[in-house]
């Protein structure tokens, strides 16, 4: 336990020093807690320790866990001992070049925020790690599908990517894209069970406000596809490098999604997969119900509020 507080203090003490968090912000330092598949309780030190064994890590976030951004930044940190290369669903493939051009200084951050097109609280939740990245000189991968194309798969369906031209058709994986695996199909069903008729707030953003969705799995696979593709060109353009993968939790969960057309696509990738998720009771951990998520899982404190002296949340 001394162990394990001394080396979350420590991590902490480096993310406040890069991103200027107010002493306040300590708190978030005992707001989370780290667990293996099997239940037994973890440090971040332990995930980095068994990252190295392996080609692709992924860790799959709730987009709106203020406590889970802040833990990310800090696991990315430790892992910046070794070769790493971040690869992001939160930009598209055709803004690639923006990114680029940012990390390598040709252009302010003022334009690449113009120009790149971040997810709602980017500088809160994203820029973290993309000044961690740049400060380093890690690569970072824009890894999904533009949503226009997500959208029109949504609407219209796989077919109709195919009129798209070869200049549109070069930010899309090679089409068609491959069938996910049948368990993904079967959980994507149960929770558009759950949901009923309401839309998640991620699926909605994607797929495009006010528009009639019929597609809606096709476009699900389309992202998990994109992000594969990514994953891939990233691991075969910088070899020797661990692939950080960050996304969304519904894509990379039990290695589902994103993993399998990873797998599919280089059979001999070796990942590992790290859920973060937000509860009530975050020191308590169900091995049964929440271990086959995940090679590792960050429980967060979703009765956290940050609070108005917080610089980064």
């Amino acid at each position: 336990m001394m162990r394990r507080n001394v080396l979350i203090l420590a991590s902490w003490a480096l993310c406040a020093a890069s991103f200027g968090q107010s002493p306040d912000d300590s708190t978030l330092a005992a707001a989370f807690r780290v667990f293996d598949a099997s239940g037994a309780e973890r440090i971040l030190a332990d995930i980095v320790d068994d990252a190295r064994g392996v080609d692709v890590l992924y860790i799959g976030e709730e987009h709106d866990d203020s406590v889970g951004h802040w833990v990310q930044a800090q696991l990315f940190e430790l892992l910046l001992a070794d070769p790493v290369v971040l690869s992001l669903e939160m930009f598209e493939r055709d803004v690639q070049i923006v990114v680029d051009e940012y990390l390598s200084d040709q252009i302010t951050e003022a334009h690449f925020l113009k120009s790149s097109r971040p997810w709602p609280r980017y500088k809160s939740f994203y820029r973290p790690l993309v000044e961690l990245a740049k400060k380093q000189s890690v690569p970072v991968i824009a890894a999904n599908a533009p949503r226009r194309y997500v959208n029109r798969v949504a609407r219209l369906g796989t077919g109709s990517l195919d009129s798209l031209g070869v200049q549109a058709r070069a930010f899309l994986p090679p089409l068609p894209y491959p069938e996910p695996d049948p368990r993904y199909r079967k959980k994507w069903d149960r929770l558009m069970e759950e949901m009923a008729s309401e839309m998640p707030d991620s699926l909605r953003a994607h797929a495009g406000e006010g528009d009639t969705p019929v597609f809606l799995f096709d476009a699900q696979a389309l992202w998990d596809a994109a992000m594969a593709h990514s994953v891939q060109w990233a691991l075969a353009e910088y070899p020797g490098a661990l692939v950080v993968h960050v996304t969304g939790s519904f894509h990379v969960e039990g290695g589902l999604g994103t993993p399998y057309g990873v797998r599919a696509l280089r059979p001999a990738t070796e990942d590992m997969v790290v859920i973060v998720r937000s509860t009530d009771d975050f020191g308590l951990f169900d091995a049964q119900a929440h271990g086959s998520l995940g090679d590792f899982i960050i429980q967060t404190d979703g009765t956290f509020k940050p609070g108005d002296g917080s610089t980064a949340y």
